[in-house]
């Protein structure tokens, strides 16, 4: 074999040898990113996981709950977003919520609120945080609200009295309000029933308004004397954050509100 043969030979078989050194770099490197990856993907869940706790025990102190609120912050990573400040989306679930009923004295419950936070910026040192937006759905059991409700026997008529005393799903969106009426001493065999309209008025308020009127037993009664029993309204003062009603609907369990907000606090 002459002396170009023998470059040309180990020319030839060179390459294959560098190839195995490339291939066993580039899996250390892999495996050093993967290794890293994992470190930082715990450190992320331990750290959001710590977060929201901390979140929900602060929450449950500044809107005075008597239960320590759901909290979940979305998105990843948690920890750039906390360096930028900005938490993209955090949900927050109540299951009783107390909210004032209007007079400040008494209450109504707030079944399973369930809020969408979007846009959480927090201060430097956690100490306040505010929500660009919010949207969120509850429910207010009809038994809740018939607290609102004429429920003692109130004069309609001379010689008739009437109050409601139930209030139910009445299909297609609508409430049942049942009404129990007396006339002339004798209370009628069977309670009376009007489908009637939820709505939401100036942003807290629930209004039961009748879409007809019931009859009480053939008598005839002034259209304002009825209504001042089988209409009513429910003022709710004071959702978290400052979140207001935006919707309402009946539903079989209560009535199905829908909640909105901007600038929406969660702490401070």
């Amino acid at each position: 074999m002459d002396g170009r043969s023998v470059v040309e030979h180990r020319t030839a078989v060179q390459p294959p040898r560098w190839g195995k050194h490339r291939m066993r770099a580039l899996r250390i490197l892999l495996i050093i990113v993967v290794i890293l990856g994992g470190l930082f993907v715990i450190a992320d869940r331990v750290a959001v996981n710590f977060a929201e706790g901390e979140a929900a025990d602060r929450l449950k102190t500044t809107e005075n709950l008597s239960a320590t609120p759901d909290v979940s912050i979305k998105g990843f990573p948690f920890l750039t977003q906390v360096v930028g400040g900005s938490l993209d989306d955090i949900e927050v679930g109540i299951k009783n919520y107390e909210a004032a009923a209007g007079n400040g004295a008494q209450k109504i419950r707030i079944d399973d609120l369930q809020a969408d936070m979007q846009g959480v910026e927090f201060s430097g040192d956690y100490s306040s945080a505010t929500a660009t937006s919010a949207t969120g759905t509850a429910t207010i059991a009809y038994d809740e609200l018939l607290k609102t409700a004429k429920s003692e026997p109130t004069q309609v008529a001379p010689g008739v009295t009437a109050n409601v005393v139930g209030l139910s799903d009445g299909g297609n969106g609508k409430i049942k309000v049942t009404v129990e009426a007396t006339v002339l001493g004798t209370k009628l065999p069977e309670p009376v029933s009007v489908l009637s309209s939820v709505t939401v008025i100036d942003g807290d308020t629930v209004r039961v308004k009748a879409d007809g009127l019931p009859k009480f037993g053939g008598v005839e009664i002034a259209e304002s004397r009825v209504r001042a029993i089988t209409d009513f309204q429910q003022k709710i003062d004071g959702l978290p954050g400052g979140i207001q009603l935006d919707k309402v609907q009946a539903a079989p369990n209560g009535v199905e509100i829908t909640v909105k907000g901007s600038n929406v606090r969660l702490a401070g």
